[in-house]
């Protein structure tokens, strides 16, 4: 059937097959609604495989990584058919509903109750070279926490955790680290405005001075040469005298 609560990935749940040796995969889930969803996670070989966490509530448009761990076979397989599968169930509860809500009577079918369901079959793959195995990885401290049975979660998205996970989302720059690299750049472009500032004082100051010291000189030689005229005709008429 077409899911219209939750969009399940991947489809097949690919899983490293190594005798003797755990391995795990991961699948992810997202609320398609803006409604609040329960889920819960069933397969048909509860002995071999565990799901963490197999049930819980995700917020409208939010998501979550549920971390599937098949036990270490005990034998070599002369091929790597599997027929086991698993089920996600899902059903939309009331607004503002919390892991205290969450019964097994959430997902009993009744009339006019609808409960998607999403069917994923187990596909072993080569562990030789080994496969990455998707490991949970702690959000920075600046978003807040979501809630839901352990489950661990991409953004803002589940309520009631116990306990609380954040999700993987790669490695990058926290909000602190964008606020202290904006603030310098400000700090810098402030630093550069008031030098540009008190040079452009300076050069004016410089001209101001050059241009009193062009005017006294002019003055100066001024008065030398009129000095000189006057000693020159003083020293004429005394000659004439």
């Amino acid at each position: 059937m077409n899911n219209t609560l939750l969009r399940v990935y991947p489809s097949e749940l690919k899983i490293p097959f190594e005798v003797k040796k755990q391995r795990s995969c991961c699948m992810q889930l997202t609320n398609r609604t803006d409604q609040y969803v329960a889920f819960k996670v069933k397969t048909t070989n509860p002995r071999k495989y565990s799901v963490r966490h197999a049930c819980g509530i995700l917020l409208p448009r939010s998501s979550c990584n549920l971390t599937v761990t098949m036990q270490a076979p005990m034998e070599i397989l002369s091929d790597y058919h599997c027929k086991d599968k698993f089920l996600v169930q899902s059903v939309v509860v009331r607004d503002g509903a919390t892991m205290k809500e969450f019964v097994p009577q959430l997902f009993t079918k009744a009339p006019g109750k609808a409960i998607e369901e999403f069917k994923l079959r187990v596909v072993y793959i080569a562990a030789n070279p080994p496969s990455p195995v998707p490991e949970e990885e702690e959000e920075e401290d600046s978003s807040p926490r979501s809630e839901v049975m352990g489950c661990e979660v991409n953004r803002p998205s589940l309520r009631d955790v116990v306990p609380t996970y954040t999700g993987a989302s790669g490695e990058e720059p926290s909000c602190a680290e964008g606020a202290s690299v904006i603030s310098r750049l400000v700090g810098e472009r402030e630093y550069a405005t008031d030098e540009n500032q008190k040079l452009q004082k300076e050069m004016e100051t410089l001209r101001e001075t050059r241009s009193s010291q062009q005017g006294f000189s002019l003055v100066f030689v001024l008065l030398v040469f009129m000095s000189s005229i006057f000693v020159g005709r003083l020293m004429n008429n005394g000659i004439k005298a």
